[in-house]
């Protein structure tokens, strides 16, 4: 019974990953439908374990190894998850350590680390409070508008946690690699990240402003690659030529605004189904 609820929940999680398709819509629509299929694979495939685990090796199976072989399933994975959670923060961490051995300057009124690099360079880098980082290359190459409408990008990751956030979101990418799509869904995550704070710089500063900065900065991922997209929320996040059409022409034409709906989360309280399975175990 256990080893079959496992394969259970593996080929609905599968299943729900290869049914995923990167759509066109609005913001809100798009987030929404792709943290939840990023979200509800990983979440039942715990929720199996942790099941597995409660309920024990032993019950009513239909081999005699099979008890003790999903037992074991569950426990390696849920070990295996925790490591890579560990490594990653570590990581972060040692990233941030790294960061703060640069000198704090001031930018346009705000505290900033400043990187001694000649490509222009921006980002958030750190956990619930990060850390702003400038390259001077930065500040070398924008004037006085285009560096504010880049700095008011790097509030709104600030704003919304963002390298909070994506930090859990990348321990679970870590953690589910092996599952269909994760990391088409990851880059879409990124993607969507982008967009809003650039939606939210774009009513403070000039839109035309803050894409002409964009252009401008689009060397940056050179020096991206060595920051984690896990804890690093950076301007010019490395990204192809059409994912960069896209952010400049939602700045140039901007969408209708639209709210999220909290209530499609509650999708995800399908993958806590086999919790119930526990009261009905048979030991």
């Amino acid at each position: 019974m256990h080893f079959l609820m496992m394969m259970t929940g593996l080929s609905l999680a599968w299943l729900v990953r290869l049914r995923w398709a990167d759509a066109p819509g609005l913001w809100a629509e798009r987030w929404q439908r792709s943290l939840i299929v990023f979200l509800f694979s990983p979440l039942l495939l715990v929720i199996t374990a942790i099941a597995i685990l409660w309920m024990g090796p032993a019950g009513q199976m239909v081999l005699r190894w099979e008890g003790w072989l999903s037992y074991g399933l569950a426990i390696g994975f849920l070990i295996i998850s925790s490591v890579l959670g560990l490594k990653l923060t570590w990581e972060g961490f040692c990233t941030l350590q790294t960061i703060r051995q640069n000198p704090v300057i001031d930018v346009n009124g705000s505290a900033a680390r400043l990187l001694n690099l000649s490509t222009p360079y921006s980002a958030r880098v750190g956990f619930w409070s990060p850390e702003l980082v400038v390259s001077q290359g930065l500040i070398d190459t924008l004037d006085a508008d285009h560096l504010e409408a880049v700095l008011v990008h790097e509030q709104a990751h600030a704003t919304y946690h963002d390298t909070f956030w994506f930090f859990w979101l990348g321990w679970i990418r870590r953690a589910t690699l092996w599952l269909p799509q994760t990391e088409a869904l990851w880059q879409e995550l990124l993607m969507l990240r982008e967009l809003r704070a650039d939606r939210i710089a774009a009513q403070q500063v000039d839109p035309l402003v803050l894409a002409e900065s964009l252009l401008m900065v689009v060397s940056a991922p050179l020096v991206q690659a060595d920051m984690q997209p896990e804890i690093c929320a950076a301007f010019s996040w490395a990204i192809s030529r059409d994912r960069l059409m896209e952010r400049i022409d939602v700045l140039l034409a901007p969408e209708a605004s639209n709210a999220l709906n909290w209530w499609s989360f509650s999708w995800l309280l399908l993958a806590c189904l086999p919790l119930v399975i526990i009261p009905f175990h048979a030991g």
